[in-house]
């Protein structure tokens, strides 16, 4: 009778517990779904109001775009209203990622600009292609733009994709159980980028990316189509470092700022990485913008990276 009361006991817990699990899966893919229409409807302000008034309406207070290195967002656009006001952006999510806690997503498609006014933009009418990722935060239950880069590519990129949760639940896969993220900090993030970078500066960008990166990698890179997988980001890591890396001199990560999500699970850091010629001549200097999740060997991993160089 007892032995039968401890198997009917068990059962119980097995059955809260994948209730639970249950409950967990479906309210990542309702924040899952936010997070995409909070992108979209982004993309339509873009479009059908302009540049300037799309960006003043979901810049969080902080965000940071880039240009030669991270700058503050709002005060750029506040100080350059008239530039940007009538340029056109159209975006499509291709992949989206969402923290366990709802509260901190990133969204990265391809992009379309179209330069209405003639001038430093690009003359009147012509589009430019590029992938754009944009890292958003819940604040006060609306989702607020806290980081916002391009990647650039030469020639025509289709807006036709559409986000699949199924990419999202592989990197979930990946990453630790919530028991093992409780004492992750914005300094262990900082601290993960510093260790990348002694990693390339050690092994070279590809065996770094190996080491440091996720099975579902993604890398986002100016001119090049995106890696996805671990072999394919490894790869064009290691082959674009190489190609604009010219000197011996090691690469240098200036970690400038980071977000790190309530569960602590998923983060972004971001900052410029740069090296110097002999003679110390200006060299390579590239914006990076990174994705971290935490997984079950309990460490960092890299999820998602974008550069785009000045």
């Amino acid at each position: 009778m007892r032995l039968g009361m401890k198997i009917q006991g068990i059962l119980l817990l097995m059955l809260l517990a994948g209730n639970l699990w249950a409950q967990q899966a479906d309210e990542h893919y309702r924040n899952w779904l936010e997070v995409a229409a909070a992108d979209r409807e982004f993309s339509r302000a873009a479009t059908e109001r302009g540049r300037t008034d799309a960006f003043l309406d979901v810049l969080a207070e902080g965000s940071v775009l880039f240009r030669d290195g991270p700058v503050d967002a709002r005060s750029l656009y506040q100080r350059n209203q008239s530039l940007y006001s009538l340029d056109q952006l159209y975006w499509r999510d291709h992949y989206i990622d969402v923290s366990r806690a709802g509260d901190l997503g990133i969204t990265v498609g391809p992009n379309r600009f179209t330069a209405i006014q003639p001038g430093q933009n690009g003359e009147e009418g012509q589009q430019t292609y590029s992938y754009l990722v944009n890292v958003w935060r819940k604040i006060d239950q609306r989702w607020q733009l806290l980081a916002d880069m391009v990647v650039t590519v030469p020639g025509f990129l289709s807006m036709d994709v559409e986000p699949e949760y199924d990419y999202t639940l592989a990197v979930m896969e990946e990453t630790a159980h919530p028991a093992l993220t409780v004492n992750n900090t914005l300094e262990s993030l900082a601290e993960a980028d510093n260790t990348l970078g002694l990693s390339i500066n050690f092994r070279g960008g590809q065996r770094a990316m190996i080491r440091f990166g996720l099975q579902n990698l993604r890398v986002y890179l100016p001119g090049m189509a995106p890696g996805v997988g671990m072999e394919a980001g490894s790869a064009a890591y290691g082959k674009y470092l190489d190609s604009r890396v010219t000197t011996i001199n090691p690469v240098r990560i200036e970690h400038m700022g980071g977000f790190l999500a309530d569960s602590k699970e998923l983060g972004v850091t971001y900052g410029i990485m740069s090296t110097t010629n002999e003679g110390n001549s200006s060299g390579f200097r590239t914006n990076y913008l990174r994705v971290w999740r935490f997984s079950p060997v309990n460490e960092w991993k890299v999820a998602m990276e974008f550069l785009r160089p000045f």
